[in-house]
């Protein structure tokens, strides 16, 4: 009775770890795919491109996602929009415990009604 006691204690801790690391995985992302519409468009060089505003708010929002992830960052800037061209970058920088942090941004996949694009933390 007793060893069967331990083997629920022990599979209770794995699926307990388990579903934590699934968790933390799936809100730690830095991939987002976004709609380019009237609101998150801008145009850069002629190209769509997704609004640096957009772009302020999804990685202040993912940058830091849960509390062993990442940390604290103030306004981002981005020094324009993110071009809706495949393979497309730019460097946007925020403030984090006093200091200046650069944050790459890049398009992974983009098409005339949506792009999607990844931050480094």
């Amino acid at each position: 009775m007793q060893r069967k006691h331990l083997i629920v204690i022990g599979v209770t801790a794995v699926a307990l770890v388990g579903g934590g690391a699934g968790v933390t995985y799936a809100v730690s992302g830095t991939q987002s795919t976004t709609e380019l519409d009237s609101y998150s468009t801008v145009t850069v060089d002629g190209h769509k491109a997704l609004s640096a505003r957009i772009l302020d708010g999804r990685i202040r929002s993912k940058y830091r996602p849960l509390p062993w992830i990442g940390r604290d960052i103030g306004p981002v800037s981005c020094p324009s929009g993110l071009k809706a061209v495949t393979g497309a970058s730019l460097t946007c920088t925020a403030e984090a415990d006093g200091k200046r942090v650069e944050i790459p941004v890049s398009v992974v996949k983009a098409d005339d009604t949506s792009i999607t694009w990844k931050f480094e933390r």
